[in-house]
């Protein structure tokens, strides 16, 4: 078993790490070693405490250190070659360099310095500087070049290539630039010396990296060699000659002539009249010309740096009779991506010469299908600066993964969500619009679980960080086509109703905080979006459907755009680039992405996406390997903060990743959440008084309307329903490599009978009786009383479980649902006009659970109420609110109460032809009588005082006759009355003569003629 480890920070990230946490054969032993962690080519997997259940339900827990099948193999040549760099180090004379390279690392090095460069990107410049200046040509230092040479004949077809392996948020562009001053300063002092040279191409996966590069250009306003103060002031004008090159390698794609495009294929193969050569397409040697064009004339040989280059390698051919396995039509296209990097740097090294080529990659590994076992290491890779070192130097966030749950699976389902959802997930779009798409289960409880998390991190930024100008939280998701992707998206951030073309309605998202809708209309600015980055990255555009899914989105931004720079002309802008602008300014303060909460992606976001304020990570795609697994919880890496500690460290940073089987160390630890400041003071619902908890109903309005026939339910032969272990969890725990961990407890609500079947009846009206043009709001209170005895009859539930699977998984909603509906009958009924309430489509229903807010008024604590106090009205608070909730406090027939002020409840009426909405002071829930199953609840009118004049008489009639009619006419939400107080000496007596009015049915409830039931009737039916 592991040994629990809690400061995942052993080291500065200035310093040489000098301590590492030991990985054991069966996982970590939680103990602190001395010296540098060896370089491996196996990252370490933590422990999944889960096991299979004995017939005693003892858990048998199991060690998986490989879920990949993976070797874990030492680096001889990283670790032999890193000795003797520290060796040559640590002097701090640097024997055997020039004098400028000399003058450059012990500046680089100085510890003086305000502007620090981190020891790992101090070791991957050296290492790259020893191989060219000192191995085999100072004392005491072999000559590792001999070890390179054989490598790279057999792999790079004679290609100079030296790896250094840098772990995502590490600083590889940093390093880019130490190299390339370092270079053409020595170039331009020594301008016959051919170790050096000032000819630079710089090639990069795709176009945001690209076009993130450009600060390796001297003259751009921010560059790294400036803002990074890496040159001493007296050698900065040598950096002027360096003559810069960055590309993407689609660059290296042989390019049609002007006079062929859009010819058709028969023509063109008639014109090329059976010749090998396409005499239309470019030449290898004229694509050189047209990619190296800003390089100048001079015959020099260059140096080539590549970013992200594990997408750049030579395949070996497989022999004819070997069966391979069959790749995915992604990873045939990674392959495809390879070749064509690695045969236009084979171009360029035959038709203008290649000095060195340095490989910059986290992942340094070969895919499967190059002919190689997937995740062998490039063995030309010379230094190693792994994500374990990088961690515990405090340099990337520690990503937290699930390493246990509650669910009757073996696996751990959050960690290995792919397992459970990947054949449930379309593969393809379906014909026409998808209209209520379900996620299965285990996807939905994902999505909501690490919401929930999300909260969390969303408080602490807007206690914290906001108030600085700090850019919100990030929340990506990863998935594996734009079908599911759009799907995905429409869930979280919400769709649009659309009847002939048009759209007449804005449903919410799922996930409240990432939501795209809110109150029935589309924010200004998109909290979430919809990526393809593949797309994206080619800079071919952006296919017709995806452009069309992201509609919304586009037209959004492109207002944002206008807003932000008037007078500019944003037609000129393509979708494709605005789209880019905003994925990669995601976090960036002042730019059009900062606002951005959740990213959901097709494929994953691709390499060098630099947001730093990623915290959630939801993997919905097949992950195969561990080269996979980091690649995309690289995207969530990178550090928020870079001040150090008094200690001279940084305080660990955390991302949580669901979905992505890329396990660390664990930890029982619980996660230590920052203390937001204290406010004036916090009114909210406190936890424990769930059972004074009010609930109301949402109105819009009030209609007249005619009942449906008669429904019954027959019970007899409806199935038993089962609610037990199953794929879901009902909590996860999650852990980092090191460090503290988090457990999500789920969804810890008590959801009572009643609840559930107010959310069932919901269902079953809008699924089966409802329609655009016929609403039959008047079933519903008949569906609640058939759902609630189908759920006192039919349901059982296993010990420990309870009735809140049913409201938290939609899928099993929609199961009981139909449970429900399969055991209805219906027949005909007599048809009378009833006044029914409007309920918001949207947002139903509201409680005072929801109550949560800093207030500077006047407060007063609470007792009866599920909120903590009463937030007085006023500049110095409310002498007569004050007395009433005195007064409720001490009433015996009061059961709860709550003041609504951020509670969401209002009273719409008409006045002078126009809609408003009135908010009563007060709801009080009245003690139950014998008997009753039902809740009675007083809307209190506080009138006066503080009070501003207003059409008082038309909300107070609209809140007896209509609202209280209406919702008690409908039956789902209790029975209702509304009374006003007007003289505070009068408030204990006029308060018990409300209650016994409500309790007696009075016309306190509504107008007895609005009414569809006969109050003298129930009034004497209870002896009244």
């Amino acid at each position: 078993m592991s040994t629990t480890i809690g400061n995942p920070i052993l080291n500065s990230p200035y310093d040489q790490p000098d301590r590492y946490y030991e990985i054991g054969p069966q996982g970590p032993t939680g103990d602190i070693r001395e010296g540098r962690r060896p370089s491996e080519s196996f990252i370490p997997i933590a422990i999944t405490k889960k096991g299979k259940r004995g017939s005693d339900q003892s858990v048998q827990e199991t060690f998986d250190l490989d879920l990949t099948g993976e070797r874990r193999e030492k680096n001889s040549l990283i670790n032999e070659l890193r000795r003797d760099v520290a060796k040559w180090r640590r002097s701090g004379e640097y024997a055997g360099v020039t004098p400028i390279t000399r003058k450059l690392l012990q500046h680089w090095a100085d510890p003086k310095r305000e502007n620090r460069v981190l020891f790992c990107q101090r070791e991957a410049a050296e290492t790259a500087i020893f191989l060219t200046e000192v191995a085999g040509r100072s004392q005491g230092h072999p000559d590792w070049r001999k070890r390179l040479e054989p490598e790279n004949e057999a792999h790079n077809g004679g290609l100079s290539r030296a790896a250094l392996k840098m772990a995502t948020g590490s600083g590889k562009t940093v390093v880019m630039a130490m190299l390339i001053a370092w270079q053409t300063i020595n170039k331009v002092h020594s301008p016959r010396d051919a170790r050096f040279s000032n000819r630079f191409l710089v090639v990069a996966p795709g176009i945001t990296i690209r076009d993130r590069l450009r600060v390796l250009l001297p003259e751009d306003p921010e560059n790294y060699y400036d803002l990074r103060d890496l040159i001493p002031t007296d050698l900065r004008s040598g950096l002027d000659h360096a003559r810069i090159v960055i590309t993407n390698y689609h660059a290296f794609q042989l390019k049609d002539a002007k006079e062929i495009r859009g010819v058709a294929r028969n023509t063109r193969l008639l014109l090329k009249a059976g010749r090998k050569e396409d005499p239309f397409r470019e030449s290898p040697q004229a694509m050189v010309s047209r990619v190296l064009r800003g390089l100048g004339t001079e015959k020099q040989q260059i140096i080539v740096f590549n970013d992200e280059a594990h997408h750049c390698y030579q395949d070996r051919p497989i022999p004819a009779g070997v069966k391979t396995a069959k790749l995915s039509s992604e990873e045939q296209t990674a392959n495809e991506e390879a070749r064509v990097w690695f045969r236009g740097l084979q171009a360029i090294a035959k038709h203008a010469g290649i000095k060195q080529i340095f490989d910059l990659s986290a992942t340094p590994f070969y895919l499967k299908g190059s002919g190689y076992n997937e995740g062998y290491i490039f063995p030309w890779t010379v230094s190693d600066f792994s994500l374990m070192d990088a961690i515990e130097s405090g340099i990337v966030k520690v990503p937290r993964t699930p390493v246990d749950d509650d669910s009757d699976q073996d696996l751990v389902t959050y960690l290995r969500l792919w397992d459970f959802v990947g054949d449930h997930l379309p593969k393809r779009a379906a014909k026409g619009k998808v209209a209520g798409w379900l996620p299965p289960p285990e996807l939905e409880g994902a999505l909501r679980s690490l919401h929930r998390s999300y909260e969390k991190a969303f408080d602490h930024w807007q206690q914290e960080l906001e108030q600085y100008g700090e850019t919100p939280p990030v929340f990506i998701v990863v998935c594996p086509n734009t079908v599911v992707s759009k799907l995905v998206y429409d869930w979280i951030a919400g769709d649009t109703i659309e009847q002939d073309g048009d759209i007449i309605a804005h449903t919410p998202g799922n996930l409240a905080l990432l939501s795209n809708v809110t109150d029935g209309q589309p924010l200004a600015r998109p909290r979430t979006i919809l990526i393809d980055s593949a797309q994206l990255e080619s800079g071919e555009g952006i296919k017709a459907d995806f452009k069309q899914a992201a509609g919304a989105e586009i037209a959004a931004f492109k207002a944002e755009y206008r807003r932000r720079n008037p007078g500019a002309d944003v037609e000129k802008i393509t979708d494709e680039e605005l789209l880019r602008e905003v994925m990669n300014t995601v976090g960036k303060k002042g730019k059009l992405g900062e606002q951005v909460r959740c990213v959901v992606s097709v494929s994953m976001l691709t390499e060098g996406w630099d947001a730093n304020t990623v915290t959630h990570i939801l993997g919905v795609r097949a992950f195969r390997s561990q080269l996979l697994c980091e690649q995309v919880v690289g995207r969530g890496l990178r550090r928020r903060s870079y001040a150090v500690n008094d200690d001279g460290y940084f305080d660990a940073e955390y991302a949580n990743v669901y979905g992505i089987p890329f396990q660390f160390i664990s930890s029982d630890r619980p996660t230590k959440d920052p203390l937001p400041p204290k406010p004036v003071q916090q009114v909210a619902a406190l936890e424990g008084r769930e059972h004074l908890r009010i609930s109301f109903p949402k109105l819009v309005g009030y209609r007249v309307e005619l009942p449906d026939e008669e429904i019954w339910l027959d019970l007899v032969s409806a199935p038993v329903f089962e609610i037990g272990p199953n794929t879901v969890p009902r909590w996860v725990e999650m852990q980092g490599v090191v460090g503290s961990g988090e457990r999500e407890r789920g969804d810890n609500r008590v959801f009572r009978a009643q609840e559930v079947a107010f959310a069932l009846a919901k269902r079953i009206l809008d699924t089966q009786f409802n329609t655009v043009e016929d609403k039959r709001p008047w079933l519903f209170p008949r569906l609640i009383e058939m759902c609630r005895d189908w759920i006192e009859q039919r349901v059982v539930l296993a010990d420990g479980y309870s009735l809140s699977f049913i409201m938290t998984i939609t899928e099993a909603q929609a199961e009981a649902a139909e449970h429900v509906w399969n055991a209805i009958v219906r027949q005909a009924g007599n048809r009378r006009e009833r006044l029914r309430p409007m309920l918001n489509r949207f947002d139903p229903e509201g409680s005072t659970a929801d109550v949560d807010f800093p207030t500077r008024k006047a407060t007063v604590p609470t007792e009866k109420s599920e909120v903590s106090h009463v937030a007085l009205d006023g500049k110095d608070g409310n002498t007569w609110e004050q007395l009433l909730a005195a007064e409720l406090e001490l009433n015996r027939n009061v059961e709860a109460y709550v003041k609504n002020d951020h509670l969401g409840f209002i009273v719409p009426y008409v006045h002078k032809g126009t809609t408003h909405s009135y908010i009563p002071d007060f709801l009080v829930r009245l003690k139950r009588s014998n008997g009753e199953d039902f809740n009675r609840i007083l809307i209190v009118e506080v009138s006066g005082s503080q009070k501003s004049p207003g059409p008082t008489q038309a909300k107070a009639t609209t809140a007896r006759d209509s609202w209280c009619a209406s919702v008690n006419n409908h039956g789902g939400f209790g029975r209702w009355g509304y009374v006003e107080m007007t003289s505070p000496l009068e408030f204990k007596t006029r308060l018990a003569e409300a209650i016994q009015l409500l309790y007696g049915d009075q016309p306190i409830i509504g107008d007895p003629d609005l009414l569809d039931f006969d109050t003298q009737n129930l009034r004497s039916a209870r002896g009244a």
